[in-house]
């Protein structure tokens, strides 16, 4: 019986997976085509199981020689000899289709020790094997980013590079068909060094790297295709459309979250359904095993000043125009934390926003509002459902008790309401709710955050007072926000600096829907 995977790569008739075929047409067109090119993607982003696919589609018309660099010693990096031994040692490992002349060769170099091979043998070799090769050679390295700081390595792009230009001024120049790199680096922005001593050039040794455009994330309909598979298998009765929507709205189709989401609903028996997903949400996200998540927030560790852009856009509503040239941005996407949306850098997904916002949100001096959300938890939850009038009431009587009278100036940062909010929910919902910001309405006015409490949503708009014109523009705005999730009541929280407001809890009728506006 097939199953969900989160480990290593999918094998067909043994998990369920998308159909990736489309992107391996792609792919392989780009190999016809004699391209060089890198698959440069976000950690488990399903670079690994797309190759292997290659592999296999172009095996029947191609010598293909399929490396992974992952694991290899670092003196295998940093010394040219070593990089020429491992690498032969690697090829004949996984190529079949070698010439035995040219096996020979490999094996001299990638055994004898008694001579200091430099790369210029290696690439003697290379063109041996490229011309006497039955059929047109194809190079394929997984996992590049181990090496992008070596000189080695370098040094070998600047010579595939070399002969990838003769081979344009010279047809029958015995090289490579095509040369495929995977990583998370793109390795056409790597810069390069001729001797350890000289400085850095600001040209890539492998600028003449093809762009690649195949979409990598999954589709609503990639994720309907697998879900309809496991349903003829399972016969659960899901809504296979309606389950892929959901499954997309939160993962915004990365792989390895999509993955994720249907391995616990499998595993734990969760019903397949949107309310099943949203669970599934939940659990993954305090799942703190989860290396993806690790290695995210560890870049942010070791790159503080991407850990205050996103700071800036999920707590500040800050909106950053999409620049291709902008080097945090190049990072901020090569990382998988966000994407180009309609002109704009936005986080890339709600699993990511909700983790990012965890994340940050643990570093905010948090005490006297979580514990004043503990000592009431039981108040807020009554029979197993969230009463978020009452969440919104404690709020405003926790807030004057810690910060006093609400004023306008220094103590008032614009954001300080929202995160202050944001960190008394969190243990009332912890364990069984979530929440994401909706992106869509995060501004330095306004916020949306979207409550998932026991399968029941809730939506509390939170605003700085602007007066009664902007805020019944912002009761029309939650109205239609409550018609998107089929909803007929929603809540505001609005911090009013007018010294003639009056602040508590009231209800405002707006055709039809009941909104609840908690004025601090």
């Amino acid at each position: 019986m097939r199953e969900f995977t989160i480990t290593g790569m999918c094998v067909p008739g043994e998990h369920y997976m998308v159909d990736v075929s489309d992107r391996v047409v792609q792919m392989r067109l780009m190999v016809e085509r004699g391209k060089y090119y890198c698959v440069n993607r976000p950690r488990q982003y399903g670079k690994t199981t797309t190759l292997a696919a290659l592999e296999t589609a172009l095996c029947d018309d191609y010598s293909v020689a399929s490396l992974d660099f992952q694991g290899l010693s670092q003196v295998g990096y940093t010394i040219e000899a070593a990089f020429v031994r491992v690498f032969c040692r690697r090829v004949l490992r996984t190529c079949r289709e070698i010439p035995a002349s040219v096996a020979k060769q490999m094996r001299v170099l990638a055994f004898d020790r008694g001579t200091e091979w430099v790369l210029d043998d290696l690439f003697d070799v290379i063109s041996d094997w490229c011309s006497q090769s039955k059929k047109p050679v194809v190079l394929i390295i997984d996992e590049v980013d181990g090496v992008t700081n070596n000189q080695a390595f370098l040094d070998f792009l600047a010579l595939l590079r070399q002969h990838y230009l003769q081979r344009q001024r010279y047809p029958s120049w015995p090289t490579f068909q095509s040369v495929v790199l995977a990583g998370v680096t793109d390795v056409r922005h790597l810069k390069a060094k001729i001797r350890p001593d000289d400085q850095i050039s600001p040209n890539s040794p492998w600028n003449i790297a093809a762009d690649f455009d195949v979409n990598m994330s999954f589709s609503e309909a990639d994720v309907q295709g697998m879900l309809g598979e496991y349903e003829a298998d399972h016969a659960t009765g899901m809504d296979v459309v309606s389950v892929a929507d959901e499954i997309i709205e939160w993962t915004g189709g990365y792989p390895f979250l999509v993955s994720c989401v249907c391995q616990i609903m499998d595993v734990r028996d969760l019903t397949w359904e949107r309310e099943g997903v949203r669970r599934a949400v939940v659990l993954l996200l305090q799942d703190d095993d989860v290396s993806l998540f690790g290695s995210l927030t560890g870049q942010l560790e070791r790159h503080p000043d991407l850990k205050e852009r996103l700071r800036g856009v999920l707590m500040r509503g800050e909106e950053i125009d999409y620049s291709p040239y902008d080097e945090m941005q190049k990072k901020l996407r090569m990382y998988g934390f966000a994407k180009r949306q309609n002109g704009k850098l936005v986080v890339a997904n709600r699993v990511f926003e909700t983790l990012l916002c965890d994340y940050l949100l643990a570093e905010e001096k948090s005490g006297p509002m979580r514990s004043a959300a503990m000592l009431s938890r039981n108040r807020f939850v009554v029979d197993g459902r969230l009463e978020m009038r009452a969440v919104l009431e404690g709020f405003r009587r926790t807030w004057h008790e810690i910060f006093g009278p609400l004023r306008d100036g220094p103590r008032f940062d614009e954001f300080d309401g929202r995160k202050q909010f944001l960190l008394y929910l969190k243990p009332i919902i912890n364990g069984t709710g979530n929440y994401y910001i909706e992106a869509q309405t995060r501004d330095q006015t306004r916020t949306d955050v979207i409550v998932d409490y026991a399968g029941i949503q809730y939506v509390v708009e939170l605003k700085i007072w602007r007066g009664p014109r902007y805020n019944e523009e912002s009761e029309e705005q939650l109205r239609g926000y409550l018609d998107h999730f089929g909803l007929s009541v929603g809540y505001m929280l609005s911090f009013n600096f007018n010294k003639k407001k009056e602040p508590g809890l009231k209800r405002v009728n707006v055709d039809g829907r009941v909104l609840w506006e908690e004025t601090i």
